[in-house]
């Protein structure tokens, strides 16, 4: 991983989170300026645009979270940087996200993770990694697909919106999910945000499973960010016990159509070493349109 630091302008934050040169936290009459530099790329962008639609402002409602803003001489918003329990570069270049990340680490912050477009991520990294901070794991080469169409196959018909009573068959089988993928439990520091985190993507009707009469969930995936242009799927997760028997290809059909009625383009992220998943979501009719990075700490 190549050092950007001697292309990174030498500009820091203090520590009390006012910036000097050209970043700072975004405020209220940025808003419309985020939702432009936003769109101009809708499928990388997803994240910070369902934000934006959720709270409609520049300004987060979570607590302890800032939208740093990056702006050229003539005041013009180049780039964005969301920093909260997740860091999550908007349209960066590796000059915006170094100076991101020395934001980052003068600011004593420590991020569950990074992720978004990769070269922007690995500069934002690449400072962090310079004071000592060590990842549990550094994904370099996540593709990032799209589809703007209908699926070429036919979606399993098993596949609806999570319903409410399905919450105590979704929250194990999406807490396995996350753990297969990230190597830990979500139920690690408490239980409490997890639950209300599942909750809230069955009451948004963004948790879609295929749960049988006996209370199985056979399949599961959520729309983890939804903005007025893109949906981005994530937790895709299939039981174990039905593994191996060609299903996923028409789930994920299904999972497409369904998202399609949120937004028109679907998107999604995957490790470029996930060579079945890769091979499914091609078959579906996703094509890549980038590439992503994931940090975790």
């Amino acid at each position: 991983m190549a050092t950007i630091r001697s292309r990174v302008a030498p500009w820091l934050a203090s520590r009390s989170g006012h910036s000097a040169g050209p970043v700072r936290p975004l405020v209220h009459q940025d808003t419309a300026a985020l939702a432009e530099l936003a769109g101009r790329d809708p499928v990388a962008n997803v994240f910070v645009a369902s934000q934006l639609v959720a709270g409609k402002s520049a300004v987060p409602s979570s607590l302890g979270t800032v939208m740093l803003g990056y702006f050229e001489d003539d005041g013009e918003l180049a780039a964005a940087c969301w920093v909260g329990a997740n860091v999550v570069p908007v349209q960066a270049t590796t000059l915006h996200a170094g100076t991101f990340g020395r934001w980052l680490a003068s600011s004593g912050r420590k991020p569950a993770s990074i992720f978004g477009p990769a070269e922007a991520v690995l500069a934002i990294f690449d400072e962090l990694e310079a004071t000592g901070v060590k990842p549990a794991d550094v994904r370099a080469n996540q593709p990032l697909l799209v589809m703007a169409a209908d699926p070429i196959l036919p979606g399993n018909p098993g596949l609806v919106p999570t319903r409410g009573e399905n919450f105590a068959a979704i929250l194990p089988a999406a807490a396995a999910m996350f753990e297969e993928e990230v190597g830990y439990s979500p139920f690690v520091g408490g239980e409490d945000h997890y639950r209300r985190r599942i909750a809230a993507l069955i009451d948004q009707g963004h948790s879609l499973s295929h749960v049988n009469d006996a209370g199985e969930v056979i399949f599961k995936a959520d729309l983890g960010a939804v903005s007025v242009d893109a949906s981005q799927i994530q937790g895709v997760w299939l039981n174990p016990d039905y593994r191996g028997r060609g299903l996923s290809a028409g789930y994920m059909a299904a999972v497409v159509r369904l998202a399609q009625r949120h937004a028109p383009l679907t998107s999604l992220y995957v490790n470029d070493y996930n060579v079945r998943a890769r091979a499914t979501y091609q078959h579906v009719g996703f094509r890549q349109v980038g590439t992503f990075a994931t940090v975790l700490f």
